[in-house]
């Protein structure tokens, strides 16, 4: 994004246009991008806040609610929102809090039809209503992008560590990643129909925040997804850096992750959970049938750091019920998760009375 000099040796930065809407340098605007219209006649339309800065700068979105159920970004999104003022930002910011909005409504990951937006990019303007909406936000807000992050949680009764996820073939994300902070960076190949795979198409580079459980709000994954946005921000020249807000310790990096499953059908009773670091062969928890007959111990094959759980007790032969992440320096990765994540939780609690 470009603009003028103008008096003073500084820039007029030319207004953002989106969707017919332009936004001038130093405020912001919610424009609705038109999806379809329900069979009510409501207008089904996707939200986006525009935060245009008063200094050239990239253009960066965040999205949150790809999977409608995963509403720990809206929170994330909202905290964004009281703290940066577009008249002290270089570049545009692009939030959309609620991209999948009838999965929100409904409190579930899929839309109506059963499709994954997640698994839809890049759509077409012609396609299913889950290629439609991706359609017009590949072609509405990733291509005018240069970077991305997109805030996800565990699945329902789920629980995830936070942690970025990025791919092996996107160098500069690790880079991203690493200023984001977060006490766990995973590599995660592309999956077909994504829009992380989209993005890298388009050479966009994109992180998916991963953190929490569905339907559900947890404050260490909401303000480690705050710092880490803004931390991001600052590194690409976005936002000036805060005192206190670099990241406090090296985030742990796994190039490998597996699930341990159930190798019998009956109730789980979990006794780690995530962020704890196991050796191979420790107890991650018990398994019995409801009569408590045999009880066996369910142990981890190798060690790492637990990146996610199951939250349900009831399980099936097969069912994932623990994620773990192979890492290296394990004898000091605990040191350095603690160190973040209590970083963390001992900031004062901000809200909108903490404003910038």
């Amino acid at each position: 994004m470009g603009g003028a000099r103008g008096k003073r040796g500084t820039f007029a930065v030319a207004p953002f246009d989106l969707n017919g809407v332009s936004v001038l340098a130093g405020s912001m605007a919610t424009v609705d991008l038109a999806i379809s219209r329900l069979s009510t006649h409501t207008p089904l339309a996707l939200p986006v806040r525009v935060l245009h800065g008063t200094r050239p700068g990239p253009v960066m979105f965040v999205s949150a609610c790809v999977h409608g159920d995963e509403i720990i970004g809206v929170e994330i999104i909202r905290r964004l929102l009281s703290r940066i003022s577009p008249k002290r930002l270089s570049g545009t910011l692009l939030l959309i809090p609620v991209v999948n909005v009838l999965g929100f409504i409904m409190h579930q990951r899929y839309l109506p039809d059963r499709r994954d937006l997640n698994r839809s990019f890049p759509g077409t303007s012609r396609g299913s209503l889950a290629g439609q909406l991706a359609h017009a936000f590949s072609s509405q807000i990733i291509s005018r992008c240069q970077l991305g992050i997109d805030i996800h949680s565990a699945a329902l009764h789920r629980s995830n560590l936070p942690q970025i996820r990025i791919s092996n073939e996107r160098p500069a994300a690790f880079e991203l990643a690493m200023a984001f902070g977060a006490p766990a960076v995973i590599s995660a190949p592309l999956r077909p129909g994504s829009l992380r795979q989209m993005a890298a198409e388009m050479d966009v580079d994109v992180l998916v925040y991963e953190s929490g459980e569905a339907l559900r709000f947890d404050e260490l994954a909401i303000r480690v997804g705050v710092r880490g946005v803004l931390r991001v921000m600052a590194h690409q020249g976005m936002w000036r850096r805060s005192e206190g807000d670099e990241v406090p310790a090296r985030p742990v990096v796994s190039q490998r992750t597996h699930w341990i499953r159930a190798p019998q059908g009956g109730i789980f009773r979990a006794t780690r959970r995530p962020g704890e670091l196991v050796q191979a062969g420790a107890t991650l928890g018990h398994l019995a049938d409801p009569f408590g007959d045999s009880d066996q111990p369910v142990t981890a094959h190798t060690e790492g750091l637990i990146i996610g759980r199951s939250n349900l007790p009831i399980v099936n032969q097969g069912d994932a019920l623990m994620h773990i992440a192979q890492v290296k320096s394990f004898h000091t990765a605990g040191e350095r998760i603690e160190g973040i994540a209590e970083e963390a939780l001992s900031d004062p609690f901000f809200d909108e009375d903490e404003i910038l």
